[in-house]
């Protein structure tokens, strides 16, 4: 059996380890703390049998995070979701907000939020199993 390529988690550093946490559960309610530990620095592994994030508590924190699409770095991280709808829904609820205008098009839906650090995430869901229209681009 041939396995397929897949993103198996992130790992990111923020300011406040119980924000982030609480950033991707009303995201996503069904993702739980996979494992954790205390040893250098405060970390917990969040997600699903499938994915998750690794979160790690900053030692230096408060320190802002500049985001910038002109220079080098990860600008965003994006999540298939299959209804980008009560995503969005639960994150502006509690406060979150959009991080770049919601784009409705064809074939999908996408929608750009940050978290408490200015971390950029994109949620998309796709309205096609058409491999040609998941992925048809503007010029």
């Amino acid at each position: 059996m041939t396995q397929s390529i897949y993103l198996e988690h992130a790992n990111i550093t923020v300011n406040d380890l119980q924000e982030a946490i609480r950033f991707f559960q009303t995201a996503f309610p069904h993702f739980r703390i996979r494992g954790g530990g205390h040893g250098t620095r405060e970390w917990v592994h969040l997600g699903d049998e499938h994915t998750y994030i690794a979160l790690n508590q900053a030692k230096l924190s408060d320190l802002p995070v500049e985001k910038n699409y002109d220079k080098k770095g990860i600008n965003h991280i994006g999540f298939v979701v299959p209804n980008v709808e009560e995503i969005a829904h639960n994150l502006l609820s509690k406060g979150y907000k959009r991080d770049y205008p919601k784009e409705v098009e064809q074939f999908r839906i996408r929608d750009y939020f940050a978290d408490a650090d200015g971390n950029q995430f994109e949620f998309v869901q796709y309205l096609s199993e058409l491999t040609e229209e998941r992925n048809k681009y503007h010029s």
